[in-house]
């Protein structure tokens, strides 16, 4: 069979499946099945799959995947990161767009203690944009930048997706998260710019009446409930960069610093506890599954020839390692108009890496690419994770065109970064290749 025509059964089942609304890990399952029947000789070589699908999931490097979700989930579950945010909104006062700008420290605050995107939106939604919205701001500046600022969480470590992205390239997870702190501070700086001068040059988007412009801004607060979860942050990152934890060390002291910093504000109870940990298996338990396609996935794309036909078609194109760099980040950039950014991972990790391995390009640097081009895809209309997550939490006057609207100036943003990031790869690299 024709390498193109193996690749147009494999591919094109999936992303049938998936426009169908299968779940990806059932896609995945279902089109695995057919495969090894059509590829590999029949239904009995369906006998080897439990013992694949458990050698895919049976990876020791995949474990900070849970244990950075638990942190997110007890922070929320305890009610702690609610406190941070309401002391963040004492601290800033008398700042053009002071809750939009409130929202954004917030969450840049949440991104780095928590692995979930979904969760920081849903919270950083569900707290500050009824108090937007009452005091009047234009509905563009409030829902925006919340929902900037949640796909934050996917670059600032602790990230789940970039354990899982990292674990199936099979590089260094650590490096990865790393890669990932200076492009996710420089987005959260560029958008707190952006929503100051915005609503400096014009006032009607923020009225000021939200605070009483007396008051003063109170430390205390920001002391009691930020200062100490920036210690979960500081034990999870200063133990890999000092080389004292292995990243799943890390990720376990991480749960056991949030564990402890919950407890000393008495707000860890059994009941949270278990219903953070339910939640928890509940995620862990969807990405597990799959993981375990993926690779049936990308062996039967190898054996069917369908990834060595679309490499050897590639390099005959003779096209520079920028030129492929820009190719592969654009296809990632339409896939992540249409599909979750785990299918994006399995649909197009099996070809990029052994084309980024064949033309010496660095792994890491595409890594860090692909992260920020999924994390600008839960922004891209039509099918924008985030933004059925801010429809959802949003008034129901809001219409999801209003959704996409306060999005769109902080989509460019992120292009902006992701375009630094590939004519300059050193701002993203510098950093782990200092420390690690």
């Amino acid at each position: 069979m024709e390498w193109y025509i193996a690749l147009s059964i494999l591919m094109g089942g999936v992303c049938v499946l998936l426009f169908l609304g299968l779940p990806v890990a059932l896609a995945f399952l279902a089109v695995n099945v057919a495969g090894a029947i059509i590829f590999l000789g029949g239904a009995k070589a369906l006998i080897s799959f439990p013992s694949e699908c458990l050698e895919a999931v049976a990876k020791f490097n995949l474990t900070p995947i849970p244990l950075f979700i638990l942190m997110g989930e007890m922070l929320f579950h305890t009610g702690v990161a609610f406190r941070a945010i309401d002391a963040v909104d004492r601290l800033i006062v008398r700042v053009p767009g002071r809750l939009s700008v409130v929202s954004l420290f917030g969450g840049t605050i949440f991104a780095s203690l928590s692995g979930s995107t979904i969760a920081s939106t849903a919270m950083i939604g569900n707290t500050l944009l009824p108090r937007m919205m009452k005091a009047g701001y234009d509905k563009k500046i409030s829902m925006g930048p919340i929902m900037a600022v949640g796909g934050i969480d996917m670059l600032i470590p602790p990230s789940a997706l970039a354990v899982l992205l990292a674990s199936l390239a099979e590089r260094s997870v650590a490096a990865l998260l790393v890669a990932g702190i200076v492009p996710g501070l420089a987005m959260a700086a560029i958008f707190i710019g952006y929503v100051v001068v915005r609503c400096y040059l014009n006032p009607a988007l923020a009225p000021a009446g939200d605070i009483d412009v007396r008051r003063k801004a109170e430390w205390l607060p920001m002391l009691v409930y930020v200062v100490p979860l920036l210690s979960i942050f500081i034990v999870v990152v200063a133990t890999m960069f000092w080389g004292i934890a292995s990243p799943t060390e890390a990720a376990a002291l991480g749960c056991v610093a949030t564990g402890a910093v919950c407890a000393c504000y008495r707000a860890l109870t059994l009941r949270n506890l278990m219903t953070a940990a339910i939640e928890t298996a509940k995620i862990s338990v969807m990405i597990l599954f799959i993981i375990a396609g993926s690779l049936t996935f990308a062996q039967l794309l190898a054996i069917s020839g369908g990834t060595n036909g679309l490499l050897v078609q590639l390099k005959d194109f003779d096209l520079s390692n920028l030129a492929l760099v820009l190719v592969m980040v654009g296809i990632l950039l339409v896939l992540g108009c249409f599909m979750d950014q785990i299918s994006m991972i399995l649909l197009t990790l099996p070809f990029f890496i052994p084309l980024a391995l064949s033309q010496q390009i660095d792994v890491t640097w595409l890594l860090l690419l692909t992260l920020v081009a999924m994390e600008l895809s839960l922004l891209t209309p039509p099918f924008g994770l985030l933004l059925f997550v801010m429809k959802g939490v949003a008034p129901s006057n809001v219409t999801l065109m209003d959704v996409y609207a306060a999005a769109l100036p902080f989509v460019v943003m992120k292009l902006l970064i992701l375009a630094l990031l590939i004519a300059w790869p050193e701002f993203g690299l510098w950093l782990p290749r200092k420390v690690l």
